[in-house]
């Protein structure tokens, strides 16, 4: 049996995490399918737009995936 020091050892994370408060669940979904869609990950994509904001040096806006398709009518 794994001691309490061990388990915690095993679950930390690589990284440090930040988290966002006040963001709806449709919204992080959006976000997670959209991420999805341009070949990235929501925190790649945060970590971008973050550099982009604080001006670091050659920083850019990650390109955004194209908008989805609207629904068609079947009429």
């Amino acid at each position: 049996m794994t001691s309490d020091e061990e388990r915690r050892r095993q679950h930390r994370h690589r990284h440090k995490q930040r988290v966002l408060r006040g963001i709806d669940d449709e919204l992080v979904n959006d976000f997670d399918t959209a991420t999805r869609a341009a070949g990235s990950d929501r925190s790649r994509i945060t970590r971008q737009l973050w550099e982009w904001y604080v001006r670091r040096d050659g920083a850019q806006l990650p390109e955004r995936p194209a908008a989805p398709e609207p629904p068609t009518d079947a009429t």
